[in-house]
């Protein structure tokens, strides 16, 4: 089924794109959520004026997720966690307890956001990435200290 694309979806395609998927894809999973429209002769037409509008409106969060991402690379983030021997830590820090610690310093940020390859076992300061935007990543610096230090 050829459906337009009214957001950008993984594996998928960007907004404003016309795309053909699966029909049982578009008829229960993308259309009940308005996520494309159909590609009538109509849409598709609309589709050549509304091209120009989507290409501003993705310039424009562009913009705003390059700006999300230079705030973001001056946050300090800092976690206290338990510690054993070796400084091995009681249990590990999530991308939930980034994202709690970055909601706590005002910025909030979806934990699925976070791209954490495992979760953080040892004590250190780490660059995690943050999937800000299709095509926008910021990093964040995450000290994981002792407990009694902090």
């Amino acid at each position: 089924m050829k459906v337009i694309l009214r957001e950008d979806i993984d594996h998928v395609g960007k907004m404003g794109e016309l795309v053909t998927v699966a029909d049982g894809y578009a008829r229960n999973f993308l259309l009940p959520r308005q996520m494309v429209a159909a590609a009538t002769e109509k849409n598709v037409r609309v589709l050549e004026h509304q091209k120009r509008l989507i290409e501003t409106k993705r310039k424009k969060e562009r913009a705003a997720a390059d700006e999300v991402a230079k705030r973001l690379a001056g946050i300090p983030v800092t976690i206290p966690m338990q510690v054993g021997e070796e400084d091995k830590l009681f249990g590990s820090v999530t991308s939930k307890d980034i994202a709690d610690a970055l909601a706590a310093a005002d910025f909030i940020v979806d934990k699925r956001m976070i791209l954490l390859d495992k979760p953080i076992k040892t004590l250190g300061t780490f660059s995690i990435p943050v999937k800000l935007a299709s095509d926008v990543t910021g990093e964040v610096k995450v000290s994981v200290v002792r407990q009694d230090a902090a």
